[in-house]
């Protein structure tokens, strides 16, 4: 029995050798969560703006007749659609969105700058509660300062028009948050002395010594500001009324209102859907090189 034993423990020890090889090591295996975990959320993500560009190619007549993902025959005849509604107002409301976020991203930008380099650069009394405020204002729904911003343009009789929507997207708490974390983390103390030392101005210090290596935090600042403008429906609902000032957001909203009594409406709202995220892919697409940016070039180009 001792020899069938001694025997059946080698055949036993391969088999489980032989099990072992054939299954990954449990390290590999804890490693592809993660990457199932991404590709789930990229999956969520993409699928919604797989269907808009999918439907944007539909007729009237295929969008409720035809497979979800399977495309049309109607774009051509649906971007002639949008584009003869209304003299083309669509394109207006392009134009406002492209006024609107470009102008108010750059200020924000501009200004997150400033702030995110003096509250990490200099030291002065009510720094810290001057940032916790700011925290706060991140953490704050924009829908609770809708109402009250509102307010303030009706005294300053700027409601109606350009300004009402540009204003309050110059600050952005988050953008002077991040330029400040930034700003602390890429711009050493060293290198501003060395400024001083040198006699160089404050303003010189900050445009030519700092600015540069902050450029890919405030490139990402620039992107969210963009894509937060862009996207931003509350503020002009509340604030305009005249629709030739609308962006593309509360443009497409008042289409689809539209809509529901006349369902021939809905393939240019989809159409106009399509459309309005190619600014930002292509924005996306031309700026990123600039976070590949070495954080102490700027300097050395100086």
């Amino acid at each position: 029995m001792s020899s069938v034993a001694v025997q059946k423990a080698p055949s036993a020890a391969g088999a489980t050798d032989a099990e072992r090889g054939s299954r990954p090591p449990l390290r590999r295996r804890i490693a592809l969560v993660p990457t199932i975990t991404l590709l789930l959320g990229a999956l969520y993500c993409l699928l919604p703006v797989a269907w808009v560009v999918i439907a944007s190619t539909k007729s009237g007549s295929e969008l409720f007749s035809t497979f979800t993902f399977l495309p049309g025959t109607g774009f051509t005849q649906n971007l002639s659609d949008l584009n003869a509604y209304r003299d083309g107002i669509y394109w207006q409301w392009m134009a406002n969105s492209a006024l609107y976020a470009v102008l108010g991203a750059l200020l924000s930008t501009c200004v997150s700058a400033f702030s995110g380099y003096a509250l990490a650069t200099y030291r002065f009394r009510g720094r810290e509660t001057m940032f916790n405020v700011l925290l706060a204002g991140v953490l704050m729904p924009p829908i609770i300062l809708a109402i009250p911003q509102y307010l303030l343009m009706a005294q300053a009789d700027l409601t109606d028009s350009y300004w009402s929507v540009l204003l309050p997207q110059i600050l952005s708490p988050y953008g002077v948050y991040l330029a400040r974390i930034y700003a602390a983390a890429a711009v050493p103390s060293d290198v501003v002395e060395a400024g001083r030392m040198d006699g160089a101005s404050e303003w010189r210090i900050f445009t030519r010594i700092a600015l540069p290596m902050m450029i890919p935090g405030m490139v990402t600042v620039f992107l969210f500001q963009f894509v937060a403008v862009w996207n931003n429906f509350l503020l002009p609902y509340i604030m305009l009324s005249d629709d030739e000032r609308f962006p593309i957001t509360l443009g497409l909203f008042t289409l689809l209102e539209q809509g529901a009594n006349t369902p021939a409406l809905y393939t240019l709202v989809i159409t106009g859907a399509f459309l309005a995220v190619i600014p930002l892919v292509a924005l996306f697409l031309v700026i990123q090189r600039f976070w590949s940016l070495d954080l102490l070039s700027g300097a050395v180009k100086s």
